[in-house]
């Protein structure tokens, strides 16, 4: 929830003028889209990071092949696909405000910083969990050597 929150909070996630017109909503979504996948990539970046840490320390260390993707060249073409899904998702965000500013258009603002908020959060843990499930199990499988099971 504090992730949530900083999100929201941040400049990214704000809109100080009313949305008047579909052109203009668009215009702030795509605005946004740059800073967007900068940070998702860097939540990327850091998934990865730990995902390679861990293989290559399971084959360096133990002779596994734990973590690596066979083949190789899965990971590239999943972090492409994942990038394209993610940024298919994004424009769906604009298109449903434009959907919700023709229903409830005293709505559509506040539906637009908090949907992107929200959205923003959920890619960062979504991006991370690969992360975070391959480091996990690398620790718990060094401990499980270590103590000889």
């Amino acid at each position: 929830m504090k992730l949530f929150g900083r999100v929201r909070g941040s400049l990214l996630c704000e809109r100080n003028t009313p949305v008047v017109n579909a052109k203009q909503a668009i215009g702030w979504w795509e605005a946004r889209r740059v800073p967007f996948n900068l940070i998702v990539g860097s939540a990327g970046v850091v998934s990865v990071a730990i995902v390679s840490v861990v293989s290559l320390g399971a084959y360096f260390l133990f002779n596994s092949d734990f973590g690596l993707p066979d083949p190789p060249l899965f990971a590239v073409i999943s972090v492409m696909l994942y990038a394209v899904v993610v940024n298919i998702c994004y424009t769906g965000g604009w298109i449903v405000e434009l959907l919700i500013r023709s229903v409830w258009p005293e709505q559509a603002d506040r539906f637009a910083t908090l949907s992107l908020s929200l959205g923003l959060t959920l890619t960062i843990l979504v991006t991370l969990l690969p992360g975070v499930v391959v480091g996990a199990a690398g620790i718990f499988g060094l401990a499980g050597h270590l103590i000889g099971r």
